[in-house]
């Protein structure tokens, strides 16, 4: 009796299965791989220093799923991006004068992305997190390393001829490596190419590495805080 009803749970077993597989071949999903490259716009928001954005590049690869029955497709993207930014200082030789510090960062950024169908697969809204580890501030100009970072206290250069502000541009490059974006944006286009826009912005702090370093300053300064913002206008080819 027991051998029986065993045989019965396996046969229904098999079944369900089976009828649940069908029930998915009714649906074609649609798996791609994809590249994408572009250009960057980035920055540090932050009070601690005077920030421009800079430009940049970057490219990588994405694979995509599918389902055309849903109103949204997934994407996993790992990418790598070379960006700048200037940071204002003052050279010792002439700190009445302020001048841009040029900096360069790498970041290598994975993402897993939501992409709501606005206008089938032709037009979509972008949304996901993102996972970066990157470089420090690597200074593209090295006669700039000894130049003394500005407004990083409230009194400016009131603080350079009192002796406390000695923040140099060496001094800022050792950043917090791991980091965590939120991406918002939009793709549009038609069949294996599309241009896509995205925003990323920084949830962790940036500068927070700094916190830990010996810089000698003094004990009313306020701690490093800063958020990262990409902007990226890129290309999207998928196969």
């Amino acid at each position: 009796m027991q051998k029986k009803q065993f045989i019965v749970l396996v046969v229904f077993c098999i079944a369900f299965v089976t009828i649940s597989n069908a029930q998915h071949k009714r649906y074609k999903i649609k798996n791609g791989i994809g590249l994408i490259g572009g250009l960057t716009q980035y920055d540090i928001t932050t009070d601690n220093f005077k920030t421009t954005s800079g430009s940049g590049f970057m490219g990588g690869m994405i694979a995509t799923v599918d389902i055309p029955h849903k109103w949204f497709t997934v994407s996993y993207g790992l990418q790598l991006s070379q960006n700048s930014i200037e940071i204002e200082g003052r050279s010792l030789a002439t700190p009445l004068q302020t001048e841009m510090i040029e900096y360069d960062i790498m970041a290598v950024q994975l993402a897993f992305m939501l992409h709501v169908k606005l206008l089938s697969d032709n037009i979509t809204l972008d949304i996901g997190p993102q996972l970066q580890y990157n470089g420090n501030l690597e200074l593209k100009d090295s006669n700039q390393e000894d130049f003394l970072i500005d407004n990083y206290l409230s009194n400016g250069f009131d603080a350079v001829v009192a002796g406390y502000d000695n923040l140099t541009a060496k001094d800022i490059s050792n950043v917090s490596p791991f980091n965590v974006n939120g991406v918002v944006g939009a793709s549009a286009g038609i069949g294996n190419f599309k241009i896509r826009a995205t925003y990323s912005y920084g949830f962790t702090n940036i500068l927070n590495k700094l916190n830990d370093e010996d810089l000698n300053l003094p004990p009313s300064s306020e701690k490093f805080e800063g958020n990262q913002t990409m902007l990226a206008f890129s290309l999207m080819i998928t196969f």
